[in-house]
């Protein structure tokens, strides 16, 4: 049988919190439609952070209580802290993603804490996911570098998995939000989380700060893993990280795997359309996607 990959699509959140254009709530509805129509069947909408922090998030409330409920899409709300994870239940998500944090020096300036602190935070926190009803996931943001400390210790992955899962978290995603990692990289990192929380599913994200990210799904693939985040036309990037670019493209991905043999359940000609969309007329700015640019293969 076909080995399925999914893709969980983080366009309308990390794809958007970071670009100079500001959509409005209309825009990103047509956004959200037009990733449902190529097939995306999981996706991050939303992200409760001071809207001084993050503008583009600003109306995440606004913009859950419009998404279509009866498509058959699981609707992920971001939460950093107690308020966020409040107002992503408050808003009906159907899966709310905390972030834990693998260094200090991020930590401090994306949410005031260290990497202890976060798991700390989800330890108090987790029962309100769990007495809504509402599956609970860990992202440990800089899993792979840190742009002010630099070299993240692989322990510390493998200590906060445990944390997450001890929470109650049922995937835990390790984010490479600045772009540094390698592919040799991601098999160690995947090996340390695996050991200290085995029972818990893993899903990778990773930006293409350094045009590795290809190379970083491959070998996440490559070692068992099945679900990989990604943003349509590799818009996006963290506020708080400097020089910070855009994350792997969805429709990217989507050719790579799906010329491998895989089954992603995503319309490649569809996602493309989307990834033109968004530079052709919702940005109007030039994107990252490969695909929107040649096309796929074979012609058609």
């Amino acid at each position: 049988m076909t080995r399925a990959i999914e893709i969980v699509e983080v366009g309308p959140r990390d794809g958007l919190q970071n670009d100079p254009v500001l959509l409005d709530t209309p825009v990103k509805l047509e956004f959200i439609d037009r990733l449902i129509e190529a097939g995306v069947k999981r996706m991050e909408a939303a992200s409760f952070v001071h809207p001084k922090l993050v503008p583009a998030m600003a109306d995440s409330a606004d913009v859950m209580a419009a998404v279509p409920r009866d498509r058959g899409v699981a609707y992920i709300g971001l939460a950093l802290n107690e308020r966020g994870m409040r107002r992503a239940i408050e808003c009906a998500c159907d899966e709310i993603n905390f972030v834990m944090v693998a260094s200090e020096g991020f930590g401090k300036r994306n949410q005031n804490a260290t990497p202890m602190e976060t798991a700390d935070l989800l330890d108090r926190i987790a029962i309100l996911a769990h007495d809504a009803g509402i599956p609970l996931s860990a992202t440990i943001s800089v899993a792979f570098g840190d742009p002010f400390d630099g070299e993240v210790d692989p322990a510390i992955l493998g200590e906060l998995a445990r944390r997450a899962v001890a929470a109650g978290a049922t995937e835990i995603a390790l984010g490479d939000t600045i772009g540094v990692a390698d592919p040799w990289d991601v098999r160690r990192r995947i090996e340390t989380v695996r050991e200290a929380a085995p029972q818990a599913r893993l899903r990778m994200h990773f930006h293409n700060t350094r045009n590795t990210a290809l190379a970083n799904v491959f070998a996440a693939v490559e070692a068992g893993v099945d679900v990989i985040d990604a943003s349509a036309g590799g818009i996006g990037g963290c506020p708080f990280a400097p020089r910070a670019t855009g994350n792997v493209a969805t429709e990217d991905v989507v050719y790579m795997l799906e010329r491998a043999g895989f089954a992603t359940g995503i319309d490649l000609d569809r996602m493309i359309e989307t990834a033109r969309w968004l530079e052709e007329t919702a940005l109007k700015h030039p994107i990252q996607s490969g695909l929107a640019k040649a096309g796929p293969f074979p012609p058609r």
